[in-house]
């Protein structure tokens, strides 16, 4: 398996992939109209266009054999999805193909986003994890990360509560 910066050239790619996991992680517990909803406007080209041209956000994909299994999300300074210590960096998205899921593909990637906070010498790493999503936040406990507050994520017209998890970089 391959971590792998990518770009513009893997658009669609990235949009195929990213409303593939989304859809997987999170439509069971969600409406049909809100998952549609979200898939369109979160991953519309146009989107992930600005997102690949932001020179403070970065994409890569796990790759194996070329193929992509997965992908990593982050962004510092004003890409941030809420605006954290300046120097903070943000891990957007992790996700992963389901069938991969127990594979450490998550691992890899987040083992990924953590080396680049470290050489970007960010004083931590944050993100937003849904409150039901039980797997990802014991994931992130076990990899050190602890709740420091909470916010609104919207889901098409459904109001859902993110943890903000935090893990210091400096002793």
């Amino acid at each position: 398996m391959e971590i792998k910066k990518i770009d513009l050239s893997n658009i669609l790619q990235l949009q195929t992939l990213g409303k593939a996991t989304f859809h997987e992680t999170f439509a069971a517990e969600n409406t049909a109209a809100n998952m549609e909803k979200y898939l369109e406007e979160g991953f519309s080209i146009e989107k992930l266009t600005a997102e690949l041209s932001n020179k403070e956000t970065a994409f890569y994909f796990a790759n194996i054999d070329q193929h992509p299994i997965g992908y990593l999300k982050i962004n510092f300074g004003n890409a941030q999805t809420e605006q954290q210590h300046d120097d903070a960096m943000e891990i957007e998205r992790i996700y992963v193909v389901q069938a991969y899921h127990g594979k450490q593909v998550g691992q890899l990637l987040l083992d990924k986003a953590l080396q680049i906070a470290k050489q970007k010498a960010a004083p931590y790493v944050w993100l937003g994890v849904w409150e039901k999503n039980q797997r990802a936040i014991q994931f992130y406990i076990k990899n050190g990360f602890t709740i420091f507050d909470q916010h609104v994520f919207m889901l098409g017209d459904d109001q859902q509560t993110d943890f903000l998890m935090k893990l210091s970089l400096v002793d």
